[in-house]
């Protein structure tokens, strides 16, 4: 999962090795807070994606990393099954025109994105957390599975 680096004059999104290396990627990728145009929550990130990847990793509904072209315009995914994600409309950046990244944090970049943050670049969950904004949400008890049935004696 990528993790979110945000300070008073740029976003970081900081990529693992793993995704790096599937996204044809050598460093993380850079946004000036100025070229946030706009930033959406979704449940289904596989809607937003416009274009082909390249360079990139593209499993249809399992995985797709790395740049996506279109039109003579690109943007850059980090996207994993169905799970939620946030959508990073940019305007004026050299490299792309959209950031879809799957993550749980999303509420968390949205709060701090609105939040004034020191010069030191910090994690969004922990700015967000400072705040006490982000709401908790109760850990989910484990479901109790059913013993088998024992088999009948012959």
């Amino acid at each position: 999962m990528v993790t979110l680096l945000l300070d008073s004059t740029q976003l970081e999104v900081v990529l693992s090795g793993a995704e790096r290396a599937m996204a044809f990627r050598r460093g993380n990728v850079v946004i000036e807070r100025s070229a946030i145009a706009k930033v959406q929550l979704t449940d289904d990130a596989w809607t937003w994606l416009r274009g082909v990847p390249s360079p990139g990793t593209h499993l249809r509904g399992v995985v797709a990393m790395g740049t996506w072209r279109f039109a003579g315009a690109s943007d850059f995914a980090i996207i994993r099954r169905h799970r939620p994600s946030v959508v990073i409309d940019l305007d004026g950046h050299p490299e792309f025109q959209r950031i879809i990244l799957t993550t749980r944090h999303g509420l968390a970049l949205v709060q701090a994105l609105q939040l004034e943050t020191g010069a030191e670049a910090a994690d969004v969950v922990d700015i967000a957390a400072e705040t006490g904004t982000i709401p908790v949400v109760p850990a989910r008890k484990p479901r109790a599975r059913k013993a088998p049935a024992a088999a009948p004696v012959v």
